[in-house]
């Protein structure tokens, strides 16, 4: 759903719809200055663009400058995901391509994970599209959106979950059992886990690579990733 219109917009920020990103015209002046601070303030996703892109989002010509894109999808509370002993969540730092998002709602969910985190400013977030290529696990599983990957770890870390990172450079993955409180980052498709989230991880996990390519596409990372914790809790 869109909103433009700058008066439209500022009235959208103070009510507790979820705002996925807002276009604002490059250069502009005046209240889209307070639009932007207000968004940066609620960690919401802001794109700086030509006059042109917002003409193609609203034919008429009336946005003033300003278009805001909201979901009716229904997020989770972070604690709302946490509570068994054998629990797994899945934390997406940096996850950009909606085919990778969908993808990887689907394997958790198929994998039996009680949720997935995403942050609100940088990374996809649950569209149409990524419901679609989720074939349906969108409406199945629970996404929590918060202000930062790192926060959700902290938060994780205090409920007793261990947090691994899945980036090139760690421990083998075959020489952890992943069970109890599990919490499993994986990173964007390009920088992969961030330097200071790795570092608040518990530990670096890798998965070996014996070809000439040196990185998986991060949800089938994940997908092998969720699958050792299953495998691990069936005690095989």
């Amino acid at each position: 759903m869109k909103t433009h219109g700058r008066n439209a917009v500022l009235e959208l920020l103070k009510t507790d719809k979820t705002i996925e990103k807002i276009l604002i015209e490059k250069g502009a002046q005046g209240t889209l200055g307070k639009i932007f601070a207000e968004a940066r303030k609620q960690n919401i996703r802001v794109q700086f663009v030509e006059r042109a892109a917002l003409d193609r989002e609203c034919p008429d010509g009336r946005h003033q400058g300003v278009v805001a894109f909201t979901t009716d999808f229904r997020y989770a509370d972070l604690r709302g995901l946490t509570g068994s002993a054998e629990s797994l969540i899945v934390l997406c730092d940096g996850i950009e391509d909606v085919h990778n998002l969908g993808s990887i709602l689907r394997v958790a969910e198929c994998a039996g994970a009680d949720g997935v985190v995403i942050p609100n400013a940088k990374g996809a977030s649950v569209t149409d599209a990524v419901v679609r290529i989720s074939a349906g696990a969108a409406e199945h599983i629970k996404v929590a959106k918060v202000s930062s990957v790192n926060y959700a770890i902290d938060e994780l870390k205090q409920l007793g979950y261990w947090v691994y990172a899945l980036e090139a450079g760690g421990e083998s993955i075959y020489e952890n059992r992943l069970t109890g409180k599990v919490a499993l980052v994986v990173g964007g498709e390009d920088s992969g886990v961030k330097r200071l989230t790795r570092e608040k991880c518990d530990k670096v996990l890798s998965l070996p690579l014996f070809g000439k390519v040196n990185s998986l596409n991060a949800s089938v990372a994940l997908g092998i990733a969720v699958y050792e914790v299953v495998r691990a809790r069936l005690g095989k």
